[in-house]
């Protein structure tokens, strides 16, 4: 039997969330022929926002990489959503943001936090390109949010 996405997130522990709807004048994704373009994902769970704060100013890379995992669940939340199925998605690209002092210099490092996730549950479908940007501040004070571009097959 062939290992699915979904077994792979149910071996990690993660179950998807209904994805939340947009706070602004914006859709969660738009589909154009195979690409999926899904909006930034702030670390949203299933209490509210998790992970409000600064890197290099009291949060640490470990937080902050557990805030760009979560991230990245809810774009694969959204990939499920618009796609019926993750085994059709394959990840490949990831716009990290992470909310930075200005001395602040690891945000690959606090990105990996999504990246490693897209890997573990696409497998090789999740080796993705990608940026990582600091920022002076993200929306309601969360420490990363992270956008991707997708193919669905």
């Amino acid at each position: 039997m062939t290992e699915t996405v979904e077994s792979r997130l149910a071996a990690l522990g993660i179950a998807l969330p209904t994805p939340k709807p947009p706070v602004a004048n914006y859709v969660p994704f738009v589909r154009s022929g195979n690409q999926l373009f899904i909006s930034g994902q702030v670390p949203m769970g299933p209490d509210g926002l998790e992970y409000q704060g600064k890197l290099g100013a009291g949060f640490t890379v470990d937080q902050g990489q557990a805030a760009a995992r979560l991230c990245a669940v809810n774009l694969l939340a959204v990939a499920k959503l618009a796609s019926g199925d993750l085994d059709r998605v394959r990840c490949l690209k990831l716009t990290g943001f992470v909310n930075s002092a200005p001395d602040f210099g690891d945000h690959p490092k606090v990105i990996n936090g999504a990246s490693d996730l897209m890997v573990e549950a696409l497998a090789e479908k999740g080796k993705h390109s990608r940026s990582a940007v600091g920022v002076a501040a993200l929306p309601f004070g969360v420490a990363v949010e992270v956008e991707g571009i997708f193919e669905i097959a």
